[in-house]
């Protein structure tokens, strides 16, 4: 029987490249939509782990969301969504899909951070926070999981052309960013899907724990 991954926020940019990547590798995919599992809802959550009929072998908490506002824009209802789709639901889902693969001593899980979680920018507060929580979630599940032989990563990737980054940012700004990554250009979701895949396969066998950036040198400016 070949393996099951579960990926949230699949439906465009990195998380629909990691879902066809995994597609062509012959991989079950559970990439449920909104109406099935919404992250804005601890009942939908539970709801959707319970209907689980299957082990689930690999995890990938991909979705999130990024609200850009300064320390005084930040408003209680906007805090609140920021924390519990980017932060709090990947905890939850992680709590329902460990006693499995624990139960069959084998398992991937990879959270989707940022560099943003490792450096930050104006109007990213919400954004750097919970994409660095995610990070210290991510060492803090290795070590828990190791015993398990399950395999805790995050991957942080750098700007990525997504409709997200287009959405933030002015064709003049999307420019002036260009310049400012070693590699002249923004990643593409695939090359993203790639390096998931790779902590996700067999030929991974010994990291854990880490944050595998994919900036094309952005952090080195």
């Amino acid at each position: 029987m070949g393996r099951t991954a579960l990926i949230t926020g699949a439906s465009r940019g990195i998380g629909a490249a990691i879902k066809e990547r995994f597609g062509r590798e012959g991989t079950r995919l559970l990439t449920p939509n909104r109406n099935e599992l919404d992250l804005l809802s601890n009942d939908s959550i539970d709801n959707y782990l319970a209907s689980l009929d299957q082990p689930v072998d690999i995890l990938v908490n991909n979705a999130g969301i990024n609200y850009l506002a300064a320390i005084e824009e930040i408003t209680p209802d906007k805090l609140e969504v920021m924390l519990q789709v980017n932060l709090a639901a990947p905890i939850r889902l992680t709590q329902g899909i460990v006693p499995r693969m624990k139960s069959s001593k084998c398992g991937r899980i990879i959270n989707i951070s940022s560099i943003f979680g490792i450096v930050s920018k104006e109007r990213r507060l919400m954004y750097s926070t919970t994409k660095s929580g995610l990070i210290g979630i991510t060492k803090t599940l290795a070590l828990e999981l190791g015993r398990y032989n399950i395999l805790v990563n995050a991957v942080a990737p750098g700007y990525v052309m997504t409709e997200l980054t287009r959405q933030n940012n002015t064709e003049q700004e999307l420019e002036k960013i260009c310049k400012t990554i070693p590699l002249g250009r923004m990643a593409e979701s695939n090359e993203i899907a790639e390096v998931v895949a790779f902590l996700c396969s067999e030929r991974n066998s010994y990291i854990t724990g880490q944050t595998i950036v994919v900036d094309g040198g952005f952090l080195c400016m």
